[in-house]
């Protein structure tokens, strides 16, 4: 008898207006799960509905992973660390995960503690913190809060797709000017420009700095790499945009790829400089966790021609290891090509006349604030009739039709 042939994992391929290119299990899931040829000829895509669409070479899998937004009412709102490489140490994030799909995004393993994936999960399953206003205003009506500066949206965008209908961040921005609160920014989404009433009017009394991230001015690297964030050449528009309001902008290369976004470095930060941002800062590609599997999946499906190279790269500023998570070392690197770059962003900081992107929340202020009032009438839904429709709430421990766990 003929021996039967082996099962053969698919290849990898890219998913339309997404980063990831699988839904990877998390680290905590008992199970793990992957898709393979078992020989019917649908190539191992699942859940096909005819033979004809099964062997198209490109599939559509918008629907698949159409995006959700789920309601969450957040018991805290402020998260604090002491990290010493980190400019600050209050944060707010309005929203778990992140549409904009970035592949390299630090913040996807925390979707594991939710019991989704940290790779297709991340960028389709939308947690928003709809009562963030009202916890906010309670935080800051405490009198044992001591004001600093909060920075917003460092985890996840605070400006991702699904804040056109919710405004979250909006009402948070509303809350602290009405507070003297100071607060930074950062974002890759040019939806930032909408706020620029509250934003100017805050930066005029040193309350509000921005950042906008820009790894890349290559539109097709950017495309896979960030799929749903501005492109680049619109995002040095926001920049220009903001610094013409009167709002100091500064722009954050964040991270930086080896072979891949690195040969951008010095165009990023003149074309930056060009538009108007006063500092600038830079971060060496993370690959904590499972962003490590996820990026080489990206490398395989996006650059299989170099994708050994850049991980060997990747490991010799990390200690021969994907990622060292040790402080003063997570945030650079090691060793002579961590130093080369390093060397190629000073020089090109000092000849734009850019100041450093950590010191922009010194120049904020903090003696303004005073204490909000705080009102009992409960949390309301901040999704408008719109937008209810295409958006849920979400319960502990109920179980939906289509067996997603809804853990809030």
């Amino acid at each position: 008898m003929e021996a039967e042939p082996p099962f053969v994992q698919p290849p990898l391929k890219a998913k339309k207006g997404r980063g990831a290119v699988s839904n990877l299990q998390g680290r905590y899931e008992q199970w793990t799960r992957e898709d393979i040829d078992d020989g019917w000829g649908n190539g191992g895509i699942i859940g096909t509905a005819n033979r004809d669409e099964a062997e198209d070479d490109e599939p559509d899998t918008s629907l698949t992973w159409k995006t959700q937004v789920i309601e969450e009412h957040a018991k805290t709102i402020l998260s604090r660390n002491q990290s010493p490489d980190v400019p600050f140490s209050i944060s707010l994030n309005p929203y778990r995960g992140c549409e904009h799909g970035c592949i390299y995004c630090f913040a996807r393993p925390t979707h594991s503690y939710l019991g989704l994936s940290p790779g297709l999960d991340f960028e389709s399953k939308i947690f928003a913190k709809i009562n963030a206003p009202e916890l906010l205003r309670r935080e800051l009506a405490k009198q044992s809060y001591v004001p600093e500066p909060i920075a917003l949206g460092v985890n996840t965008d605070a400006y991702q797709p699904c804040e056109r209908d919710l405004r979250l961040t909006r009402r948070v921005l509303e809350v602290l000017r009405e507070c003297e609160h100071p607060v930074a920014l950062i974002s890759k989404s040019s939806l930032m420009e909408r706020d620029m009433d509250l934003l100017s009017d805050m930066a005029s009394r040193r309350l509000a700095v921005a950042a906008v991230t820009i790894t890349t001015l290559d539109p097709a690297v950017a495309r896979t790499l960030e799929p749903r964030a501005s492109a680049p050449a619109r995002r040095l528009r926001t920049i220009r945009t903001l610094t013409d309001a009167g709002i100091p902008v500064g722009v954050s290369v964040a991270p930086v790829i080896p072979f891949v976004t690195e040969p951008d470095l010095e165009r990023v930060l003149t074309a930056a400089a060009e538009a108007g941002a006063i500092n600038a800062g830079y971060v060496m590609l993370r690959l904590p966790w499972e962003i490590s599997p996820l990026f080489r999946q990206w490398l395989e499906a996006h650059f299989p021609d170099r994708a050994a190279r850049v991980m060997n790269r990747v490991r010799d500023i990390r200690g021969g290891k994907d990622y060292d998570s040790s402080f003063g070392r997570r945030m650079r690197g090691e060793g002579i090509w961590a130093d080369l770059i390093r060397q190629r962003f000073d020089k090109t900081v000092k000849r734009l006349g850019l100041s450093a992107h950590s010191r922009r929340f010194t120049g904020l202020d903090s003696s303004r604030f005073r204490a909000p009032s705080v009102s009992p009438v409960a949390v309301q839904s901040s999704m408008t009739e719109k937008s209810k429709g295409k958006h849920r709430k979400a319960k502990t421990g109920e179980r939906k039709p289509n067996d997603q766990l809804e853990l809030f």
